[in-house]
């Protein structure tokens, strides 16, 4: 069993509230559009990361991450996105890689519209954790805590925090 914590679109910024919400977890997910590499440097003091670069991230950044992170957790596949979509509105980008791997468990950002469902024409459970960073139009920042035990995700909580 592994606790995860995800969250995307920090955009330079990071909640020293997530430290808390993440403390008991085993590693933490970032889908995307960090902002600046301190954020990486910074979280990875708290746990161990996985993540993909966004739209808006430089070079530092994309140098470490992968554009798609394909990985087993548990017995789940998961790819990871920034720019996904969601069931039945998939970006183009992730149209042509869907079908390249099995997948268990979709994760992306992008939208900073929080999104927890699953996609019941391929069989895979779709999250996106929101915007936990302080751009964009969201007025409550959002982040996700999950438990993974072999191919079954539980206990799921969200972190939500007003903006401002």
């Amino acid at each position: 069993m592994k606790q995860i914590g995800i969250m995307s679109d920090t955009h330079s910024f990071l909640n020293p509230a997530l430290q808390t919400f993440f403390k008991n977890c085993d590693e933490i997910w970032h889908a995307g559009d960090w902002g600046d590499i301190k954020v990486l440097q910074e979280l990875e003091k708290w746990k161990p990361m996985r993540g993909v670069y966004g739209n808006i991230d430089g070079q530092e950044i994309r140098q470490i991450f992968p554009e798609v992170n394909y990985f087993p957790i548990e017995d789940l596949q998961v790819c990871m996105l920034h720019i996904g979509g969601y069931p039945q509105h998939y970006a183009p980008n992730f149209k042509k890689i869907m079908h390249q791997k099995p997948i268990d468990l979709m994760v992306c950002g992008h939208s900073h519209i929080l999104r927890v469902m699953r996609d019941t024409q391929f069989g895979w459970m779709h999250i996106n954790p929101g915007a936990c960073g302080n751009h964009g139009f969201q007025k409550v920042n959002t982040a996700i805590r999950v438990k993974i035990d072999k191919k079954r995700l539980y206990d799921l909580e969200v972190w939500e925090q007003k903006r401002g």
